[in-house]
């Protein structure tokens, strides 16, 4: 039997069909950029987490001061410096992370 009818048989793709890569040494390195980007990933999921942790105690500092719970003008800031540093999807992806750090109205 094949590689390609024993790996059709059981599911599994091969090297090439997870990476799109036609040659080992692009393979190889695709498998390792990857594995960096999933570290990359992991640390910016905790770092997003922190950062919702962080906008809870300055919602509850303001809330309890008696202020609102979003200062729209700081938004617009943060809004502005992703903007800039990353053009317009900086943008969406700022405004996923007010979302997010928002917490529950």
């Amino acid at each position: 039997m094949s590689t390609s009818t024993s790996t059709a048989t059981t599911g599994e793709k091969t090297a090439a069909e997870k990476t799109g890569a036609h040659t080992e040494e692009a393979v190889a390195l695709i498998d390792d950029a990857r594995a960096r980007i999933d570290t990359l990933d992991d640390r910016i999921i905790g770092l997003v987490q922190e950062r919702m942790a962080v906008s809870a105690v300055i919602q509850e500092a303001r809330i309890t001061s008696g202020g609102r719970r979003i200062n729209l003008s700081r938004e617009m800031e943060i809004l502005a410096s992703y903007r800039n540093a990353l053009g317009r999807p900086g943008t969406s992806l700022a405004m996923t992370l007010l979302e997010l750090c928002r917490g529950r109205a």
